[in-house]
């Protein structure tokens, strides 16, 4: 009989399963590839690439860069497999039993609580409000009741796309004393990033990612900036060479790269605010605020709709089993045509529905 390690039976698991939508608009991905001048420097790197090597000389050339720009030592920067691992590395680092409290916002990444469950730490679940937005006050009292070993906060948050502002994060920053990590997957749609504030807080930890803005969800990059203390020990939870040459090289062209995708950015910061005035025009569906690539609607008929653009080749993110987020669509800003079709396609059935 197999052994397996104790309740691993009862793991949650991550429905990654992606199918092949004409339009997918479910992911959060970016629906465009690279730009063409920047696969054309890629696909150039690639070629002289030393597939024999081991990837340490790509590792610290993203590091630097990414140091460079935010004005900070090599040694504050580690790179991830996606943001997700450097999440998941964090929980690693500051779990370890259920003494270990880890505090989170709900509905926010559903991989916090796999992380965590992972990490064996305790969960502590920080209800957001009616209107999804975080009481910074109430927050900062549940960490410290809880004597928490670790807050985390997603600003933007995901999957309802709200924003705190800097001052916000740094009242959060300021008054609590575990480790703090702030998970800005979204904020270049947001264009307000509270990562200066790893110089003033040391306990102040900043994950990002490529897969968002950069388009590259295929390659798996993300970093993180802190503390060299903090980087020091969270290094210590990833394996030797846990970074493909690959990806690295392809994250690093793209990195100096980067002005070439504002224009794509801000493409995709205008397709979020027509849609979300279209949608507020339909009878029976509620728009909140967003400040990422992406907009949450709350329809009566969301289930039925959901499954309606299915039929039609469209994927939209319905959330089965939250109540929080019950009769909820989540859906990504892909090209401005993809959107008029998702768009006429729920109005459509918005319509029928009403008449």
């Amino acid at each position: 009989m197999l052994k397996y390690r104790k309740d691993l039976s009862a793991m949650p698991s991550y429905d990654g399963v992606e199918r092949d939508y004409a339009i997918k608009v479910n992911a959060n991905e970016c629906n465009f590839n690279l730009p063409p001048l920047v696969e054309e420097r890629v696909l150039s790197r690639l070629s002289r690439l030393a597939f024999n090597r081991y990837p340490n000389e790509q590792y610290d050339d993203l590091r630097e860069q990414i140091a460079r720009n935010f004005s900070v030592d090599i040694e504050q920067i580690l790179i991830g497999s996606g943001s997700s691992e450097i999440i998941e590395k964090v929980f690693y680092a500051f779990g370890g039993s259920a003494r270990h409290r880890i505090v989170f916002p709900q509905p926010s990444f559903s991989m916090y609580k796999i992380y965590a469950k992972a990490a064996e730490a305790q969960t502590v679940v920080f209800e957001l409000d009616e209107n999804f937005d975080l009481d910074v006050d109430r927050y900062i009292r549940t960490v410290r009741d809880s004597e928490a070993h670790l807050a985390v906060v997603c600003n933007p948050n995901n999957p309802t796309g709200n924003g705190l502002t800097v001052d916000q994060i740094e009242e959060i920053a300021k008054n609590i004393d575990c480790a703090f990590l702030l998970d800005e997957a979204y904020v270049e749609f947001y264009g307000h990033s509270a990562v200066n504030l790893v110089r003033k807080y040391p306990h102040l930890i900043v994950a990002r990612t490529f897969s968002k803005a950069y388009g590259l969800a295929g390659a798996r990059v993300g970093y993180m900036i802190a503390n060299r203390d903090v980087t020091r020990m969270i290094e210590k939870t990833f394996m030797p060479y846990h970074m493909n040459s690959l990806s690295l090289a392809t994250a690093d062209i793209v990195y100096q790269m980067r002005d070439e995708f504002v224009p794509r950015i801000q493409m995709m910061i205008a397709e979020r605010k027509r849609m979300s005035e279209q949608l507020k025009t339909l009878d029976g569906v509620n728009v909140y605020s967003s400040e990422t690539n992406f907009v949450l609607m709350k329809y009566a008929r969301a289930d039925e709709l959901a499954r309606k653009l299915e039929e039609q080749d469209i994927g939209v993110r319905f959330f089965v089993g939250n109540p929080r987020l019950e009769n909820c669509l989540r859906i990504s800003m892909g090209r401005r045509e993809e959107n008029d079709v998702w768009f006429s396609a729920i109005k459509k059935f918005v319509g029928e529905a009403e008449a």
